[in-house]
C-alpha cells in the first residue's frame, strides 16, 4: 500500500436543509440527469435531419414519456437492489423497502423497469417501442454520469484496495486506500458512453434504424460496467461469487448479449427495408 493516498473530498452529502427538510446531492443528481436528458431529448426530436422517415414523438408525447420513464427508473431501481443485491435483509425487515432514504437502487433493475414502462407507454399510445428505447439511450449516459458523482460525494460504492497514486481512503471503507471507482464508472458509463453515442445520433443518422442505438447502449453499458468492476468492491452482503465475478458482471452479461442481438437486428432490418443511409 502506498505511504501516501489523496485525501477524501469532505463534501457534505446534503446539498440544502431547511430545518428537518433535508435537500441531498444524491436526489438533486436524479434531477439533473432527468432534466438535462429531457431538454437533450427535445432538441434531438426537434432536429428533422436525425430521423428523416422516422416517425417519433411530438414533444408533448415525450414530456409524458419522461414522466412515465422517471417513474421505471426509481421504482425498478428499488426493486432491483431489493431482489439482486438483499433480498434476505428485505424479507426480514420488508417495511425497509419503502424508505428510499436510506439509499439502495440498482442501474440493472432501473433499465428493466424503464424497458417495462416503455412496453406500456408504447402500447397505449399506438407508438413505437424501438423509437422510444433509442431516446431512453440517448440520454441515460447523462443520468449515469451524475448518479455516479453523487455515490463518490456519498462516499459510497467505493474501489477495491489499491496502491495507485490516485486511490483514496473512504470514510466508511476502513483505513486502506481505494480506487474511486465512482469516477471511473462516471468516466465511462456516462462521459464516454454519451460521446459514443451522440456521435452516432449527430454523424451516422442511427434514429433512421430503430433499435440500433439502444443496442449500442445497452453493449457500452454492459461492457463498461463489467470492466470498472474488477475496481469495485462488491456489496458486503453478496461479495465476491462463483470464480470471483461479481453481481455486476453477472447482470451485466446479458445485457451485452442481448444489445448485440438487437443492434444486428435493427441494421439488418434497415438493410432489408431500404433504410439505411
Amino acid at each position: 500500500m502506498p505511504i501516501f493516498a489523496l485525501p477524501f473530498p469532505a463534501i457534505d452529502p446534503i446539498a440544502i436543509q431547511f430545518g428537518p427538510l433535508a435537500v441531498r446531492w444524491y436526489a438533486l443528481a436524479y434531477i439533473a440527469g432527468i432534466l438535462i436528458g429531457w431538454w437533450y431529448l427535445r432538441r434531438l426530436i426537434e432536429t428533422p435531419r436525425l430521423w428523416g422517415a422516422t416517425d417519433r414523438p411530438t414533444v408533448a408525447e415525450l414530456d409524458d414519456f419522461v414522466l412515465w420513464a422517471t417513474l421505471g427508473i426509481v421504482l425498478g431501481g428499488r426493486i432491483g437492489y431489493v431482489l439482486f443485491y438483499n433480498l434476505g435483509h428485505y424479507l426480514e425487515h420488508p417495511t425497509e423497502v419503502f424508505m428510499l432514504w436510506k439509499g439502495g437502487m440498482a442501474f440493472h433493475g432501473g433499465f428493466l423497469g424503464s424497458v417495462v414502462v416503455m412496453l406500456i407507454f408504447a402500447r397505449r399510445r399506438d407508438f413505437s417501442f424501438l423509437t422510444l428505447f433509442d431516446l431512453f439511450a440517448a440520454a441515460a449516459p447523462i443520468g449515469l454520469f451524475f448518479g455516479r458523482l453523487a455515490n463518490f460525494i456519498n462516499g459510497e460504492l467505493w474501489g477495491r484496495t489499491s496502491d495507485v497514486a490516485w486511490a483514496m481512503v473512504f470514510p466508511f471503507a476502513g483505513p486502506d486506500p481505494r480506487h474511486p471507482s465512482q469516477l471511473y464508472e462516471a468516466a465511462l458509463e456516462g462521459v464516454v458512453l454519451f460521446a459514443v453515442v451522440a456521435h452516432l445520433v449527430h454523424r451516422s443518422e442511427i434514429f433512421k434504424k430503430p433499435g440500433a442505438l439502444a443496442g449500442v447502449f445497452a453493449i457500452g453499458y454492459g461492457l463498461a460496467r463489467f470492466v470498472v468492476e474488477f475496481f469495485r468492491e462488491p456489496d458486503v452482503q453478496v461479495g465476491y461469487l462463483m470464480g470471483g465475478i461479481t453481481m455486476g458482471q453477472i447482470l451485466s452479461l446479458p445485457m451485452i448479449v442481448a444489445g448485440l442481438a438487437l443492434l444486428l437486428w435493427a441494421l439488418g432490418r434497415a438493410r432489408r427495408t431500404g433504410s439505411a443511409p
